[in-house]
């Protein structure tokens, strides 16, 4: 079994939010959704039933955390949970906080228009907010 290593990919699409006990939280660098990627720290898994039951378990926890995150941050009209892997098939999950009046609704998001990258300031900002609202419910158990 290999170490874990993110995949070059989602490294490249996103910016570093959190870790998580099992996860790194990631923000896709695409300014037109508040969208969340979690990757289970986890050598060569490709699919939930790569993971233990243990792991499983957590990683729905962490998806819970990521979800509530984002509902209180932006107050979506619904979210978007889904772990695809047809691109890249490292085992992540996409948590998106989609709007009645975004780009792609009631679509999915997946190749609706291109990424428009976070603007610096924006992107730190964005990112200190998830920061704290992610340490706060992960302290909140």
């Amino acid at each position: 079994m290999s170490e874990f290593q993110l995949h070059p990919q989602l490294a490249a699409d996103t910016l570093p939010v959190a870790s998580l006990p099992l996860c790194d939280v990631l923000l896709m660098n695409d300014a037109h959704y508040p969208w969340l990627i979690l990757v289970p720290r986890v050598a060569d898994a490709s699919e939930l039933l790569d993971l233990n039951e243990g792991d499983r378990t957590r990683l729905w926890r962490e998806i819970d955390i990521a979800s509530r995150a984002l509902r209180e941050q932006f107050v979506p009209d619904k979210l978007n949970i889904a772990a695809l892997g047809n691109m890249v098939n490292q085992l992540h999950v996409h948590v998106v906080a989609r709007f009645k009046g975004d780009a792609a609704w009631p679509k999915p998001v997946w190749g609706a228009q291109p990424a428009r990258p976070y603007p610096a300031e924006d992107s730190v900002e964005r990112l200190s907010r998830l920061r704290d609202v992610l340490e706060r419910l992960v302290n909140e158990g």
